[in-house]
């Protein structure tokens, strides 16, 4: 819409032009055939830019004025340049038609043609050149620059997939194989004669060691993929079944649940999961036999993890805050997944808090990107070209027109 709105504006003021001009009497079939002259120049521009330009040159030679459609073939022929080949053109039709005015118009009006030129044509050719110059410097670099971040999320890909390989081959390699050795001499001691009492600690003792094969394997197998696949044992309602294992090892494990779940991100499902099993692990390694509450709520688009246990009496010398690296491991793993983590010893317990985001259906983050380099030089770009408007289209035609009046 703009650039008919732009068309119409230079046809008509380069008419009003020409009738002010000749204020003696022109004939209205003389400006009817100007006006669509300067029309069909115009719809040239969009099939050759320079052949519009060299005809708008031919236009002012024959009439002596045509003075705001050459100032915007110029301008078109200028950002239409692409090579050197048609910036020879274009130079060479201004030329032949600054010495077709010079011939027109004699000696005596060397200084007013030159000085038109200069301002009608020389000035818009170099306007529109700088302009489509600059975009084409923009568009290179926003190409380079794409270019680089894919080359080097490729890097960073490739090195994130071979450390991810070469850590699932040593837990492979190494707690793998432990494992596989403290399950094999668990199964054996399940079929040997024990009394009850033991038979059925050796029952939870290979239980639990075939489980944590399990994970071990499920935790691999995710390394080895490209993109981490969900976990199909971790998550918010495997939490139920943790606190049963607990339960059903002979700790003192109390689960209550509130509010109404709410999706979780893989990320934080596995992290809420992780939580309780540290807590878990805490209590029985720092407190045992005393009895665990895990409360698991959700509140305004929230899931709010709480472990508590009591401290042993007396306390043991690792019931300090921070000690070992699980808790460390747990802040690493909330925090991309957006959460927040607290633990601290409250009138003689023993507290692990967490706290993690839900997903919201239909929102999604976009990257700001306003302060962009290349953004800042479109900007740049666009305010060059409306001052350059503004001075070609408005201040010199309105002071033609002063200058006629």
């Amino acid at each position: 819409m703009a650039k008919f709105l732009l068309v119409a504006m230079v046809a008509v003021v380069d008419t009003l032009l020409l009738a002010a001009a000749h204020s003696d009497g022109l004939p209205p079939a003389a400006i009817a055939a100007y006006a669509l002259t300067v029309v069909l120049v115009i719809a040239l521009r969009y099939r050759s830019p320079a052949a519009s330009f060299v005809a708008a040159l031919a236009l002012a030679t024959l009439t002596g004025g045509t003075y705001v459609l050459l100032l915007w073939a110029a301008y078109q022929a200028g950002r239409a340049i692409s090579s050197p080949t048609g910036t020879a053109v274009t130079v060479g039709a201004a030329v032949g038609g600054l010495g077709a005015q010079l011939v027109a118009r004699g000696a005596q009006g060397l200084a007013p043609v030159v000085s038109t030129f200069v301002v009608f044509v020389a000035l818009p050719l170099l306007v529109g050149r700088y302009l489509a110059q600059h975009d084409r410097l923009v568009s290179a670099l926003d190409r380079n620059n794409r270019q680089l971040r894919r080359e080097q999320e490729i890097l960073a890909e490739r090195e994130r997939l071979d450390e991810r390989l070469r850590i699932a081959r040593d837990m492979h390699d190494s707690l793998g194989h432990r494992l596989s050795l403290v399950s094999v001499q668990a199964a054996a001691l399940e079929v040997a004669e024990l009394p009850p009492q033991q038979q059925q600690a050796v029952r939870q003792l290979a239980t639990a060691t075939r489980r944590a094969m399990v994970e071990l394997y499920e935790l691999v197998g995710a390394l080895r993929e490209r993109d981490e696949a969900p976990a199909a044992s971790t998550g918010v309602p495997a939490i139920g079944w943790l606190v049963a294992e607990f339960q059903a090892a002979g700790v003192s494990v109390t689960l209550r649940e509130r509010g109404q779940a709410l999706p979780l991100s893989t990320a934080a499902g596995q992290a809420a999961y992780r939580v309780v099993e540290e807590g878990l692990t805490n209590a029985v390694k720092h407190a045992p036999g005393q009895p665990v509450t895990v409360d698991v709520g959700w509140e305004d688009g929230t899931l709010l993890l709480t472990v508590v246990n009591p401290l042993p009496d007396p306390p043991t010398p690792r019931n300090d805050i921070g000690s070992g690296h699980g808790l460390t491991g747990l802040s690493e793993r909330l925090l991309p997944a957006g959460g927040f983590l607290d633990h601290r010893l409250t009138e003689g317990s023993f507290r692990l808090y967490a706290m993690l985001p839900c997903v919201r259906s239909g929102v999604a983050e976009q990257p700001a990107d306003d302060d962009h380099p290349l953004t800042v030089g479109r900007f740049r770009t666009v305010a060059v070209g409306f001052a350059a408007a503004v001075l070609m289209f408005v201040v010199l035609p309105a002071s033609i027109l002063a200058g006629v009046g």
